[in-house]
């Protein structure tokens, strides 16, 4: 397995890392805990959650099948999210949060957090009390680094700055959507996060698994997978320029002797400034398939093509 900096920091993490939004949703204990075993025999050592994962489940689960290990994997999950009917139940302030980090590190049985991560951005809460709150977690050890997950560019830019003007702890990373077949955030996010040294952890690296290689023109949808289950979405991705990209995208792999979803991960870690793939898995074998794709290293001509490839498609 390869490592990089988790952002700006010196600590060290998988450039795959593993997505656990199916965990107590679909996946059980058991089977957490045997995805998670293999994630740690394939050299992964970045596990990133949510306390509203599964309905809590997922930090749950995950704090049962990594306490005998804890030390040897770098834990971050997230807070924002709505967990109840009350007014202070969701969002950024400082009421919320402290409530919410005690809950999750209840849940993953550890006195720290490595990277806590504001989930999405709070309008209703000033910027300045969600970073001294965060600012205070560091200072108290409950948490180690702070980040953001779906922030738009200029709320990253406030953030950065209004930490830079307080002297507080900043944002090392950000955690957008990111794919061959998404690349909004190409247009500001990551010439932000390259002026503010703020890593990037890519999410839906797969495309809701079209990127697999799985969905094929005129053929029926594999029985179980996502898009098989939500029509409307499988409509609105699985378009002819789609599939033409896909086709185009998958002969390019195999001249090389490569899958297209080594392709997905090969191309985002060819940016130096993504620090790990947040990749989600619901059985051993897919998170080997995902975990073993880091050892394809693109060349600058490799990623020139591809991107010639990918042109305008949106």
């Amino acid at each position: 397995m390869e490592y990089r900096n988790l952002g700006s920091s010196g600590t060290k993490v998988s450039v795959i890392g593993l997505g656990t939004n199916n965990f107590g949703r679909r996946l059980n204990s058991s089977d957490t805990k045997k995805v998670i075993d293999t994630a740690i025999e394939e050299g992964i050592n970045f596990l990133d959650t949510s306390n509203s994962y599964g309905d809590t489940l997922s930090e749950e689960y995950i704090g049962n099948a990594v306490k005998n290990y804890r030390h040897d994997i770098i834990l971050a999950t997230k807070v924002y999210s709505k967990l109840g009917d009350k007014p202070n139940d969701m969002g950024a302030s400082k009421v919320h949060i402290l409530r919410e980090v005690e809950n999750s590190l209840k849940r993953l049985q550890t006195d720290y957090i490595d990277l806590y991560q504001i989930h999405f951005w709070d309008n209703t809460t000033p910027i300045e009390e969600t970073l001294r709150t965060l600012n205070y977690l560091i200072d108290s050890g409950k948490v180690r680094y702070i980040g953001c997950s779906n922030f738009a560019a200029w709320q990253l830019a406030m953030s950065q700055e209004t930490a830079n003007s307080l002297n507080l702890e900043k944002f090392i990373t950000v955690q957008p959507e990111y794919s061959l077949l998404n690349r909004e955030i190409e247009k500001e996010l990551i010439p932000a996060s390259e002026y503010y040294n703020v890593g990037i952890l890519p999410y839906f690296p797969l495309a809701s698994g079209v990127l697999t290689g799985k969905y094929k023109r005129g053929e029926d949808m594999p029985e179980g997978t996502r898009l098989s289950e939500n029509k409307e979405r499988a409509d609105e991705i699985l378009t002819s320029e789609t599939y033409s990209l896909l086709e185009r995208l998958e002969i390019f792999a195999k001249a090389r002797n490569k899958t297209l979803l080594d392709l997905a991960f090969a191309w985002l870690l060819a940016n130096p400034n993504v620090t790990s793939v947040i990749a989600g898995a619901t059985k051993p074998e897919q998170v080997i398939s995902n975990a073993r794709t880091h050892t394809w290293k693109l060349t600058n001509t490799d990623v020139k093509e591809v991107n010639e490839i990918l042109g305008d498609y949106k």
